[in-house]
């Protein structure tokens, strides 16, 4: 095992481990929306606001896949963390074959799955006929490339479970840029329209991906498999499967959700959609940086219970949630004070009523960042010690209280309800997993008592 390569989470300042560790993914994420912003504004800016409303109105579901496969690699990241930490080699490659079995299965099945069923999801979102037919082409495409991200998170989440941050973070910069570049090849000089945004994204991802497999490859001996080692082992992958998809069920059912308020908006019309969809994606700021913290989170623990420090653990979440605290107020603050230059960004002269939209999503949600970061470190923490009902069951809850603010309350309080849905979801949620977590650190740190 490449001691220089790797890093040891359970040694150290907590605060200071977590934060080193998690800038990286921090950068990384930032990169990953800023890629997702060229796409919309390359999209919004040269094919207008109808092509914008086409590519959001399909947001969330590609948000809802992307969940899941992220919830998945991540459930094979944290059992690699804890052979990591518990400095068990024999258990860490047989972590890396399980992982790379499951997740190959995964790409055949889904992709045949979601492409076969864009039709019926585009209708079942109620997305308006004047956008249709752009909105399924983007779609498809975006299925179609699947294994793009299965593998690309897949190989991020063993690095970043070995402590290496860093390279996932090198390679999404290199994909960004390139997303960028082809971009703006396919629809400007090349006239693919939406079909050219959605090429871009699966191509520079899939690029990135195989050259990430081949530079971890090359620089991780536990990620060198014999022959023996490739096969296909019951015990491993039965214990993939048991974390991997309850957290992959666990993040999907988070954006099914998601999906209700998206069809609540589709329902009020393009401007909506419009609205929703830019200030959507730089609400992913918060978002995206309260999730790298929660990776380095994972992480940290993962490692620290393979090790058996308990009382590390909860000294790091503590550390991390004040972080977290620190940095949503100051993100909710620059969005604030800039949030009538958001449309703009995207849209060339939006109408006033797109203007509207965005702004009110904005001074509705980010008010209650405190609430996301909570919900992110406690959430996180109790999936890495091994614990998947609570999680789950506090996903059910965040579903429940979306699925109550879009489709009941938003008939009688109208848009904003359905921005309200999210914080909503937020609060709802934590009123689980607070004493969840509390009775765990007792357990954990008294396990006669426990």
């Amino acid at each position: 095992m490449e001691k220089e390569m790797t890093k040891d989470l359970t040694r150290g300042v907590p605060w200071k481990v977590i934060a080193k560790f998690s800038l990286p993914v921090i950068g990384g994420n930032l990169f990953q929306l800023f890629y997702t912003l060229a796409d919309t504004i390359i999209v919004g800016r040269t094919l207008g606001a109808q092509a914008l409303a086409a590519v959001g109105a399909t947001a969330t579901i590609v948000y809802f896949v992307l969940c899941f496969i992220q919830g998945l690699t991540g459930g094979f990241g944290i059992l690699l963390g804890q052979a990591f930490g518990a400095k068990n080699e024999r258990q860490m490659k047989e972590s890396v074959s399980a992982s790379y079995w499951i997740s190959g299965l995964f790409t055949v099945f889904s992709t045949i799955l979601c492409c076969s069923l864009v039709n019926g999801i585009l209708r079942a979102l109620n997305t308006p006929e004047d956008i249709y037919d752009r909105a399924y082409i983007y779609l498809f495409i975006i299925f179609a490339g699947n294994g793009a991200t299965v593998f690309y998170n897949l190989i991020s989440n063993i690095l970043r479970a070995l402590g290496d941050s860093r390279t996932p973070l090198y390679f999404l910069i290199f994909s960004s840029l390139l997303n960028v570049v082809l971009d703006i090849v396919f629809i400007v000089p090349f006239g693919w329209d939406v079909a050219g945004a959605a090429w871009a994204t699966v191509l520079s991802q899939l690029i990135s991906a195989v050259l990430c497999i081949l530079y971890a490859n090359k620089k991780f001996a536990v990620l060198h498999l014999t022959a023996r080692e490739w096969r296909l082992q019951r015990g491993p992958v039965l214990r993939h499967l048991k974390v991997g998809f309850p957290m992959g069920f666990q993040m999907s059912v988070m954006c099914i959700g998601q999906l209700a308020m998206q069809a609540a908006v589709n329902r009020i019309g393009t401007s909506a959609i419009a609205g929703y969809t830019a200030a959507g994606k730089v609400d992913q700021l918060a978002v995206l940086v309260d999730n790298a913290v929660g990776i380095g989170i994972a992480n940290y623990v993962a490692q620290n219970f393979g090790a058996g420090k308990m009382e590390r653990i909860r000294k790091g979440v503590w550390h991390c949630f004040l972080m977290l605290t620190l940095l949503n107020f100051a993100m909710g603050a620059l969005l604030l004070a800039g949030q009538s230059q958001v449309v703009p960004l995207f849209v060339t002269d939006p109408t006033a009523e797109i203007m509207a939209y965005s702004r009110d999503y904005l001074y509705v949600i980010v008010p209650f960042y405190l609430f996301l970061g909570a919900l992110m470190v406690y959430r996180t923490a109790i999936q890495s010690v091994g614990n998947t009902w609570a999680p789950f069951a506090a996903c059910i809850i965040e579903l429940a209280a979306r699925v109550l603010c879009a489709g009941v309350m938003s008939v009688s309080f109208g848009y904003k309800a359905i921005c309200f849905a999210t914080p909503f979801a937020w609060m709802t949620a934590l009123c689980l997993l607070i004493p969840v977590y509390i009775s765990l650190c007792r357990g954990l740190l008294n396990p006669g008592k426990g």
